[in-house]
């Protein structure tokens, strides 16, 4: 039997180009794994990569072979039970699992086909189509500038760029290769004009000799010029790239006793994914956790997440803390600010609206995106209804809610979707 499997787009690195051939022709079922992993990983994993599980039905090759018909003769090697026109009973029993893969009376099948992707495939497919929000804004700061540093020496340049010191050496060094054997000689000849001189009758005519050999060795060395253009060694430069591009994730949560520690995880998970797509778009991301019951504290992520606080809420304590974080440490002409607020929707209601009069006349204007996100199964209290008075003027803010562990990856999707051009 005759098989013609498509082996085309095949380089050196054949497993790569199958793999992503692979990745593409799978897309759909490898998408909506990764979306489940979402709900089920832990948060301390979920940028590692993800094993898929798809069916053996969909991943057969097509190929050409000869069709059956005919009277066709079949040796089976190793075969000692048959002979030719014996007929074989059907096997009894098996069939009757209850597996996913295909069953067989004889004990053998087809298993599900399980495919593991790497990390940046499994981001590739968990950020795919979303893109930050007012990204046009910052375009400039995005832009790679370049940065003059040394990287050694070369043998031409302009004046100003002449290292002196390295000059001189190399001078040195070529005066020493050439003098050193004419010195050698100018020894050996004033030595024997020594012994000459000692002597009680010189030979004056071989003194002659030796004072002229020694005056031509001496002017010999005295034209090796004590630098020349070969020894001038110039600073050389080159431009190195320099990212410009640095963004800083401000996270705001409540931590009041109404804050227990699975609506914390929830919030984490979306921290984290917040943090994952800001590092696919920024070189440099800085993280500033803000907790708030009745008072704002800046802390770190082990305190944000898991110390337990009991007392009331006033959310514009935070607020009012990320605008003195950003003034002191963050200038907005070069940091890209984006923050994300998460609560339980309860607020001291006297506290609301200067909460979210704060956050348009004093935040909202230097950061590039805000987001909110309610995490509760309750109706919407006062703080979600002052926030939406915002969304009216304000492009650059954006408010969902989280009832599930399920509509976490949803709803930062919907956050970060790409917008129509």
């Amino acid at each position: 039997m005759a098989h013609f499997i498509d082996r085309r787009l095949n380089g050196k690195n054949k497993s790569a180009v199958n793999r992503q051939r692979f990745i593409r022709r799978y897309k759909q079922q490898i998408k909506k794994a990764v979306a489940d992993a979402i709900s089920d990983r832990s948060v301390t994993d979920i940028s590692s990569g993800e094993s898929v599980t798809i069916p053996h039905k969909d991943i057969t090759e097509p190929f050409f072979h000869q069709g059956k018909g005919g009277r066709r003769q079949i040796i089976h090697p190793g075969n000692d039970q048959f002979s030719e026109g014996d007929r074989i009973a059907r096997p009894q029993g098996g069939g009757q699992g209850s597996g996913q893969g295909d069953a067989s009376a004889d004990g053998e099948g087809s298993d599900d086909f399980v495919f593991s992707i790497s990390k940046d495939e499994y981001l590739d497919l968990l950020f795919e189509d979303l893109a930050l929000p007012n990204l046009q804004k910052n375009q400039l700061d995005k832009l790679v500038q370049y940065k003059n540093v040394r990287a050694g020496f070369r043998a031409d340049g302009v004046p100003s760029t002449i290292d002196i010191v390295r000059s001189l050496r190399g001078s040195l060094a070529r005066r020493v290769a050439l003098t050193a054997s004419k010195k050698v000689t100018l020894a050996e000849l004033e030595q024997q004009l020594q012994t000459l001189d000692r002597e009680p009758v010189p030979d004056q005519q071989l003194r002659l000799q030796l004072l002229e050999q020694i005056a031509t060795v001496k002017a010999r060395i005295a034209a090796v010029p004590f630098i020349d253009s070969f020894d001038l060694r110039f600073r050389n430069y080159q431009k190195k790239p320099e990212p410009t591009s640095k963004a800083v994730m401000f996270c705001l949560m409540d931590v009041s006793g109404s804050m227990d520690q699975p609506t914390k995880d929830m919030a984490k998970r979306f921290y984290i994914l917040l943090y994952l797509f800001l590092s696919r778009s920024y070189k440099n991301v800085d993280v500033v956790y803000i907790r708030h019951h009745t008072q704002a504290k800046e802390v770190d992520e082990q305190e944000f997440f898991y110390s337990q606080e009991t007392g009331g809420t006033i959310v514009s304590s935070a607020v009012k803390l990320m605008h003195e974080i950003i003034t002191d440490r963050y200038d907005p002409t070069l940091w890209n600010i984006y923050a994300a607020q998460a609560s339980d929707g309860d607020n001291w209601t006297d506290d609301s609206a200067p909460c979210a009069a704060l956050l348009a006349n004093k935040v909202l204007p230097l950061v590039r995106y805000y987001a909110y996100i309610e995490i509760s199964p309750r109706a919407h209290q006062s703080l979600w209804h002052e926030y939406e008075k915002l969304l009216i003027q304000h492009d650059n803010m954006a408010i969902e809610h989280i009832r599930e562990l399920a509509d976490i990856y949803p709803v930062f999707r919907q956050l970060f979707k790409k917008q129509a051009a």
